[in-house]
């Protein structure tokens, strides 16, 4: 089997079985070759792994990248930009359930990622940092009505996709981003995992109203009531 036959026979099983029921032996029987020819080009189940939370993280990504560029060609601002990549990643997620839940759902058993996910997985923050940066620099955030107190609880790679650290009041952003990003996911993940359907009546306009809010820690409008997803 090729590179690109194994994957796609791997991320069809991800929606029968769970990453947790993923194996290389599964992985052949479900391609109809010998073990052998898989262990050829992933040696090992975690080799396999590796190579689908990559690709699911780079799809993704590429996806709410895609969706800032449109927004951005069309002269939106900093809060519809936001809007249109947010609802971009919620839209593959809903695609991709079983890749979401690969990168986003419980962590796999026995499974340690390396290092190789972590500059695919730095491409959805980017996104979302970048939008922040260009708000900043547009005039378009809101001052915070308080600061994250004490010393900066940001580690230097944070620090580092987002630019730098903005001069007071917006000394505090890269922290409030994070909020943001980890609101995302979790918001994602109750909607994917359907968390919210026993209490929300519209899940897509509920999505916008949840990203707006969120963003109102940022600083930033967001222009909800303009269309769902």
């Amino acid at each position: 089997m090729e590179d690109s036959e194994i994957r796609i026979t791997a991320r069809r099983l991800l929606e029968k079985l769970g990453a947790g029921g993923l194996s290389l032996d599964a992985v052949a029987r479900e391609g109809g070759v010998a073990v052998a020819d898989v262990e050829a080009v992933f040696p090992h189940r975690d080799d396999l792994l590796t190579a689908l939370v990559v690709d699911a993280y780079n799809e993704s990504a590429a996806a709410m990248e895609r969706a800032d560029r449109a927004a951005h060609d069309s002269g939106a601002s900093a809060g519809a930009r936001l809007l249109a990549v947010t609802r971009a990643l919620r839209q593959w997620s809903f695609a991709n359930p079983a890749e979401f839940s690969l990168i986003y759902g419980s962590p796999v058993p026995g499974y340690h990622a390396p290092q190789d996910t972590v500059p695919p997985a730095s491409r959805t923050p980017a996104v979302l940092a970048a939008i922040v940066r260009s708000a900043l620099e547009a005039g378009e955030l809101a001052p915070p009505r308080r600061a994250v107190p004490g010393p900066p609880l940001l580690l230097p790679a944070a620090v580092e996709l987002f630019g730098g650290v903005p001069e007071a009041p917006f000394s505090d952003i890269v922290e409030r981003g994070i909020v943001l990003w980890s609101s995302l996911i979790g918001l994602l993940v109750f909607q994917v995992f359907s968390r919210t359907h026993d209490s929300v009546r519209d899940q897509s306009a509920f999505f916008d109203f949840a990203v707006a809010v969120a963003a109102e820690g940022i600083g930033l409008v967001v222009p909800v009531g303009e269309g769902t997803g």
